[in-house]
């Protein structure tokens, strides 16, 4: 049998164990099956990937990384799932197995993050790629099987099975699982039923704490109210307005932190650098083979900064353009009108173009970066609150569902926005692109939704700077 076995319970005696300091959760205990996962390369390497990329160069304090974050997951899941056994142990069956998987998957579902965070994936690998679709939680299966067969690992089978389904539960939800299957616990980590999860939990404190931001949502809170009914994890009524927070705290993350005006410049001048040294260090070809993809981390941009190789002129020339801060200039945004929101298709360098008027200058798509901002309580136009059952007090038997008429007038009646950046590469042509996009929205909208005139648009470019 292997380190999964019921009969091991060495993971709950701390003498068995490692203790790790996190400034966010206190003390954090790793078993040892964890770390015969934790002391591998493959995932000490998420010591050299940062939480949230490129947002340190302006938020300083965000240079956390993924592996503290994926401690922090660890230890919320295991400490759920425990609160969850102390109260309804008995009538669920949850056994030590059950525990280890959680764990396991907390520790383990970010182990295929590539360079940069979210930008690898959703920027440089969409415009390479090709059509071919790649996402970090199934990279993150592979390297688990790679990292337990490189590496010898022995754990019960259906302990790694179980926890890779796990790590992948929130993109591929399995509905149709039977209650003996206890499918609650797939909801711990990544939860696809509605979205509230233990990987949320951390990181919007975490993030929060590290670019200096207040955060009025509490852990502690739904911890606590956690129970079990029909396999399916519901939370007391009171507490749908802290649930609320939790959606509303991400979205303004996204709004000031992950989607900052200058974060998305430096981040669109950092792709084009990656698609330009591509071909010479062949990043992309190493996306689907665990023993090669661990080996890419964010050192990439040093690699690039510091070559002297010919094949990497303009990608390190763009580096150097970013260090000092000559970055591509934001010209102007507008919201999508809410009521062309579903049909919207991202905007591209191209529609800026061939909105250009008369002029002497012609624009070419290369003079022209545009980055389409999608933020939302993480169902799209959906009330994500609408998904969750819950109940009225530790002695009922009834789940239900609330309504928000039913608990403030004050909550969003919408919940998505759409927002249109348009950056210009050139310094020179600011003034250029901004009439561009301007004349893109009133031949596609018939009015402008952008918030400032151009007029306005050097008093903007200096805020940004002075942000910075």
């Amino acid at each position: 049998m292997g380190g999964c076995a019921k009969e091991d319970v060495s993971y709950l005696d701390r003498r068995f164990s490692k203790k790790v300091r996190d400034n966010v959760h206190g003390n954090i205990y790793l078993d040892p099956l964890s770390l015969k996962f934790v002391d591998t390369e493959e995932f000490q390497r998420l010591r050299d990937l940062k939480q949230l990329g490129l947002t340190y160069m302006v938020y300083p304090g965000a240079v956390h990384s993924r592996f503290e974050h994926s401690l922090g997951v660890f230890s919320l899941a295991g400490e759920a799932v425990h609160r969850i056994k102390a109260q309804q142990g008995s009538e669920l069956g949850i056994d030590n197995l059950d525990i280890q998987t959680v764990k396991l998957a907390g520790l383990l579902h970010d182990v295929g993050h590539g360079p940069f965070s979210h930008m690898f994936e959703h920027e440089f690998l969409h415009q390479i790629s090709h059509g071919i679709k790649w996402r970090h939680e199934d990279m993150s299966v592979r390297m688990i099987d790679h990292i337990v067969d490189f590496h010898h690992i022995d754990i019960d089978a259906e302990c790694l099975k179980k926890a890779k389904e796990m790590v992948i539960a929130s993109t591929e939800h399995v509905s149709h699982r039977s209650v003996n299957e206890k499918h609650f616990l797939y909801d711990i980590v990544a939860n696809g039923r509605n979205g509230i999860d233990v990987d949320k939990f951390d990181y919007i404190v975490r993030d929060s704490r590290a670019c200096g931001l207040g955060c009025s949502f509490q852990i502690e809170r739904l911890m606590d109210s956690m129970r079990v009914m029909g396999d399916e994890i519901c939370y007391r009524d009171k507490d749908y307005l802290t649930i609320f927070k939790l959606f509303s705290s991400r979205a303004d993350l996204h709004r000031t932190v992950y989607t900052h005006a200058k974060v998305k410049a430096i981040e669109l001048m950092f792709v084009d650098s990656l698609i330009k040294a591509d071909d010479y260090l062949q990043i992309s070809s190493k996306i689907q083979d665990p023993a090669e993809f661990w080996k890419i981390d964010d050192s990439i941009l040093k690699t690039i900064e510091v070559s002297h190789e010919q094949e990497l002129k303009e990608a390190r020339d763009l580096i150097l353009r970013i260090r000092k801060r000559d970055l591509y200039q934001f010209c102007n945004e507008f919201s999508v009108p809410k009521d062309k929101l579903e049909h919207f298709k991202d905007i591209t360098p191209q529609d800026i173009v061939c909105s250009q008027g008369n002029g002497d200058i012609t624009l070419k798509e290369e003079d022209v970066a545009v980055c389409n901002v999608k933020i939302d309580l993480t169902r799209g136009r959906s009330n994500p609150l609408e998904n969750f059952l819950y109940y009225q007090d530790f002695e009922s038997n009834e789940k239900f569902p609330v309504h928000d008429y039913r608990i403030s007038h004050l909550l969003p009646a919408f919940c998505e926005d759409r927002i249109v950046r348009v950056y210009s590469k050139n310094p020179d042509l600011v003034k250029t692109v901004s009439e561009a996009f301007e004349n893109f929205q009133l031949k596609t909208y018939g009015m402008k939704a952008q918030k400032t005139s151009n007029k306005d648009i050097p008093k903007i470019v200096e805020n940004l700077e002075l942000a910075c």
